[in-house]
């Protein structure tokens, strides 16, 4: 269930109609602290919010919303990534702005191919995130700078960057799976988790599923801190 809505101000004659925001994340006080930052700005209007992407999914398509801020990690269920996808797969859908804390390139590519306008760090300051918000309601991308700067590398050096996949299994390797539990994780077969990991240590410069996971994460191809 969303949480409840507060009256928003009558925008003075004249005024453009505010841009409608459904705020989507699993920590009430999260929300409450980007709704705290978004009303403050007159052209700006909270309209719902939501603690499950699932929720998520339902309200974008039922309201009329102009753009979600979207956190990629719900516990349980639906993620960031997979509940864009959904919202955006619709005509007419709003914009998607993700609102995260997590910046490598494991979360960021998944959720700009899910169809995610913009992609901002919760620690943005407020007038960063206003700007975000206007910039995705308008279409245009909007991306934190360590993010901008990742997928600009990407592009420069693509042959040194994990894919998709890659970056799957690699961030299994690095919570202490064994290839055939990587197999069966991701429906795989063996021989491919076992090809995907050559790959990946040519990538890297490494000979060791441990030097392949050191590297990974100090250059933030997979979530460092949470393994």
């Amino acid at each position: 269930m969303s949480e409840p809505t507060r009256p928003q101000p009558t925008p003075r004659t004249g005024d453009p109609a505010p841009i409608r925001l459904l705020l989507a994340d699993d920590h009430p006080v999260v929300r409450a602290g980007l709704r705290a930052v978004l009303e403050g700005e007159r052209d700006l209007a909270v309209v719902a919010e939501a603690a499950t992407a699932e929720r998520a999914v339902e309200l974008a398509a039922d309201l009329d919303v102009d753009v979600v801020l979207m956190d990629l990690q719900f516990g349980r269920g639906m993620n960031g990534a997979q509940a864009t996808a959904a919202i955006t797969a619709r005509p007419g859908a709003p914009r998607v702005l993700i609102v995260t804390t997590y910046d490598t390139d494991a979360d960021t590519v998944p959720a700009l191919e899910a169809g995610a306008t913009g992609y901002l760090l919760k620690d943005a300051p407020p007038e960063e995130l206003a700007r975000a918000v206007r910039a995705a309601a308008a279409g245009r991308s909007a991306l934190a700078a360590t993010v901008a700067d990742r997928l600009l590398e990407r592009m420069r050096t693509p042959s040194a960057a994990l894919s998709v996949r890659e970056g799957e299994v690699l961030g299994l390797v690095a919570d202490g799976l064994t290839n055939q539990q990587i197999s069966q994780q991701l429906h795989l077969s063996q021989a491919t988790v076992k090809s995907h990991l050559v790959h990946i240590y040519t990538k890297l410069g490494v000979d060791s599923r441990t030097a392949a996971v050191r590297a990974a994460t100090d250059r933030g191809l997979i979530r460092r801190g949470d393994r």
